[in-house]
């Protein structure tokens, strides 16, 4: 079975969701579990039916959310820089975090290495659109980018939906502030002339096309990727809010409310962010997995199917193969 490091600790709400979220996963499928924190804490949260697929690795700080990300490097002694250095010595084949994103992208970069031919990794997330999702990389790993740099995104994007979303021929789009190709600033105009070497680019999308089924893979740079993550985020929970609102103003609301009640369960779950689980950073030699600091059980059960769906493909190989063409 497959061995996934879990940073056991780091998330805002500590071990507790996350340890449920291995639970919930160790009960849907088998695998390893290495649980990196405080193995005193962590062994009573484990059912005994399933300490057989639980170890340990000791660690004994946490790398606060407060924390500049690159002072994770002289942290050894924490639950993420242990997790990281467990796919690093072959003891695990994927990492999930929950704890500070920008450490886990130092580290992973830093001590895993980047995959042949990638100048920078970039953070990959999924957004829900009429048809099924939409893959949007870079969502925050990289605020400047160059040409090179989306270009990549493009391809390691393409090849992410195909290997794990399983779309055939995935389409994919440059945003900009209008779908004509003269369209956007001196980056996007750039970027778009070089993407065209790519067969399955469609040109430019902007924003309403993340959700209207029309494209597979959306690129941009980590400075407008995290903009539109996290505004997707508060639209949601602000329609949501202002839907309860509403309906409990008349009583007939109140009623079709109650007759919508399994449609309403169902949108909800496709927009929840915590269905999606976690962002994997694509371009390191290794699984990462990036979680929400704010993650639940759901979410992490999420992030370690996403960790092994990862593993068990030839995700890395395949993406080092493409870039080499274009190299």
């Amino acid at each position: 079975m497959i061995n996934i490091a879990i940073d056991a600790m780091g998330g805002d709400f500590r071990e507790k969701p996350i340890i449920e979220g291995v639970i919930e996963a160790l009960n849907v499928k088998p695998f390893n579990a290495i649980l990196v924190g405080q193995s005193k804490i962590l062994k009573p949260l484990i059912p005994q039916h399933l300490e057989k697929y639980i170890q340990y690795e000791e660690a004994n700080e946490i790398f606060s959310m407060e924390e500049n990300a690159t002072d994770v490097l002289k942290r050894k002694e924490t639950t993420i820089y242990k997790a990281i250095d467990l796919v690093k010595q072959g003891k695990a084949k994927a990492v999930v975090s929950a704890g500070h994103s920008g450490a886990t992208m130092s580290l992973a970069t830093l001590k895993l290495g980047r995959l042949k031919n990638v100048l920078r990794p970039a953070i990959a997330t999924l957004m829900p659109n009429i048809k099924t999702n939409t893959l949007i990389l870079d969502v925050g790993a990289n605020t400047d980018c160059k040409v090179e740099n989306l270009f990549q995104f493009a391809i390691m994007g393409e090849i992410y939906a195909k290997e794990i979303m399983k779309v055939k021929k995935p389409k994919i789009a440059l945003i900009s502030n209008g779908e004509e190709e003269g369209k956007g600033n001196e980056l996007t105009k750039e970027a778009h002339q070089f993407m065209k070497q790519i067969p399955n680019f469609v040109g430019n999308a902007e924003g309403r096309d993340i959700f209207n089924g029309s494209i597979d893979v959306l690129v941009c740079d980590g400075f407008n990727g995290n903009i539109i993550l996290k505004s997707c985020e508060g639209v949601a929970t602000a329609i949501f809010q202002i839907l309860k609102s509403e309906i409990k103003k008349s009583l007939i609301s109140k009623l079709g409310a109650l007759l919508l009640k399994n449609s309403f369960y169902r949108l909800k779950k496709r927009i929840d962010w915590q269905e999606y689980g976690g962002a994997p950073l694509l371009g390191v030699d290794g699984c990462v997995i990036i979680s929400h600091g704010k993650s639940d059980s759901r979410a992490i059960k999420n992030a370690i199917f996403q960790a092994i769906n990862f593993s068990e493909s030839n995700i890395n190989q395949v993406i080092e193969n493409e870039l080499s063409k274009y190299s």
